[in-house]
């Protein structure tokens, strides 16, 4: 059966009745049809609530399904009487359109309403896209109407964004045409790369949110010096623009376990975790809290800990790990067609990837458990070969079948997570943010990544001086590179070493509170594939999405 048709034959709670069991006050929230709703953050965060973070070695492709894997830990813990709530990022329309297809889990893993929450579902990633343009739309007019702020033309450093892959908005030219504004060059970024979308999702109230949208670095004047969006005058109706946006939005499992979707940055170009607001809100309701941070732990584990957790205030009491058979046998060099067959040298191969994340892991000081996501082609020998390479690092590996049983299939991993969550976490970041940019960005290339060596293009030098002389290099950093590989070359798998970084680019987003750094050919614009996910979708009938769904 398909995910659509699993979702089908479940009976879905009308979100009254999870409202009702999470003891919401009705003043806090706001339905949109029977199964959805927005929450307004109440309450303190739990004295002794736990927070679980879920993320995975470098994947293939196609993912290794931390979603499942999240899904299934959450249904598996409500299963053993714990009071628990997911919290998960909202999808991309670029993915669910272009390669990976939705980000709602997998078959009796899922979070429902799926198609809702793969498509438009409560219109945050459109507050967030008009917000943005609003901005754009904002310094060209300022522009247009004698440039009172003396912006230069040529130095305008926020762009404006859409959520669909389009490789051709790249580099645009706009103001073209008799009185249709200054004609410059201006580009687009994906919504999930959009300064907007990471302060968003690093805002912990309103307020804190509009000083940051005030806060964002718009432009250079002729002078050099910088322009912020409070210049414009326009962080008020930003503000007003996502203010319903902001408020977590609620669904559930197949298994109805109360889930918090909010907020969707990439973890590749962006810091890939879901909103404080969110986080905190179901820390405040729920004893056990678990969280995903996207791609590989070198990407979005990273961040988690070093961007979210110090702004936010988190201490994490758990990691899990997630690794499949499938992205080890990629690691040790198998390609697609062969991806499914039996292969244990490549597997042993690969398994160094896994071990590279493990030790990154440990110096977060956070417990750690190693998850292997079984697929229908795993075969129990090489399921003990991961499980014995595990234990040399003193680590539990274990495996789930979640995606075929759902939460039952992730009881022995939820009972592990729970033994782990009582352990002193003696959490730490990996640098402080009072280190030199230089110094932050070599600390991660070399700690996360093992490379011997960082070189900056000179529009990178150029870019990190200026921002040290105006005193705001006190920010962590957020690097955005391949997610395939612990290199900027996504070619090179498993767990290379000695190799070169190269940083082609560095972004002040000084709104959202960190420092983009671009690694080689990186691009914060997705273009589409041969062959898209658009091609298998249509509708049905009963006018459901079916296909990738």
């Amino acid at each position: 059966m398909t995910d659509l048709e699993i979702a089908s034959k479940h009976k879905i709670k009308d979100i009254k009745e999870i409202v009702k069991e999470l003891k919401v006050p009705v003043d806090n929230v706001e339905y949109y049809g029977r199964y959805k709703a927005k929450i307004k953050p109440f309450g303190q965060i739990k004295q002794n609530s736990k927070l679980i973070l879920v993320t995975a070695m470098n994947p293939t492709p196609y993912g290794e399904g931390k979603t499942t894997v999240s899904i299934g830990l959450a249904d598996a813990m409500k299963q053993l009487k714990k009071n628990v709530i997911l919290t998960l990022r909202q999808p991309s329309l670029g993915p669910v359109f272009g390669l990976k297809g939705g980000a709602t889990g997998g078959g009796y893993s899922q979070v429902v309403p799926m198609t809702d929450i793969n498509l438009h579902f409560t219109g945050d990633f459109h507050a967030i896209t008009a917000c943005n343009n609003l901005l754009c739309a904002a310094i060209d007019n300022h522009l247009q109407q004698g440039n009172e702020l003396q912006i230069d033309k040529d130095q305008i450093l926020f762009h404006r964004c859409l959520d669909v892959n389009d490789r051709s908005l790249r580099e645009v030219k706009i103001g073209l045409g008799k009185n249709n504004g200054v004609e410059r060059l201006d580009k687009f970024t994906i919504t999930a790369a959009s300064e907007i979308m990471a302060l968003f999702c690093l805002a912990t109230s309103l307020e804190d949110l509009k000083m940051k949208l005030g806060n964002i670095v718009v432009a250079r004047r002729q002078d050099g010096s910088f322009v912020l969006a409070k210049d414009l005058h326009i962080e008020g109706a930003m503000t007003v623009l996502l203010k319903d946006s902001f408020q977590p939005n609620l669904v559930q499992t197949l298994e109805y376990t109360p889930t918090l979707i909010h907020g969707g940055p990439f973890a590749n170009i962006a810091h890939g975790c879901n909103s404080i607001v969110a986080t905190k809100l179901a820390l405040s309701l729920a004893d056990y809290v678990i969280t995903e941070a996207g791609f590989g732990a070198d990407l979005g584990a990273e961040k988690f800990f070093d961007i979210t957790c110090p702004i936010a205030k988190f201490k994490p009491n758990c990691a899990v790990l997630v690794a499949t058979i499938k992205s080890l046998k990629y690691n040790g060099g198998v390609g697609k067609d062969d991806i499914n067959v039996p292969n244990l040298s490549a597997l042993k191969k690969g398994l160094v990837n896994l071990g590279q994340h493990i030790e990154n892991l440990k110096k977060f000081k956070v417990p750690i458990v190693v998850c292997l996501n079984k697929h229908t082609f795993d075969i129990p020998e090489e399921e003990q070969i991961v499980k014995d390479y595990c234990s040399n690092y003193g680590v539990q590996c274990l495996t789930s079948s979640a995606y075929i049983d759902g939460g039952k299939g992730a009881l022995s991993l939820a009972k592990e997570v729970i033994s782990l969550c009582e352990k002193p976490s003696n959490f730490a970041p990996l640098y402080s943010f009072d280190q030199s940019i230089k110094e932050k960005i070599e600390t991660i290339c070399r700690e996360i990544y093992r490379s011997e060596k960082v070189i900056y293009s000179k529009e990178a030098e150029e870019k990190i001086k200026f921002i040290e002389q105006n005193d705001m290099s006190s920010l962590p950093i957020c690097v955005a590179k391949t997610q395939y590989s612990f290199t900027d070359d996504p070619t090179k798998l498993g767990a290379p070493k000695d190799f070169t970084v190269t940083v082609k680019d560095v972004s002040i987003y000084n709104g959202a509170g960190f420092i983009t750094v671009l690694l080689k050919d990186i691009m914060t614009m997705p273009g589409l594939p041969k062959h898209a996910n658009y091609e298998q979708i249509d509708l049905n009938d009963n006018l459901e999405i079916q296909g990738i769904f």
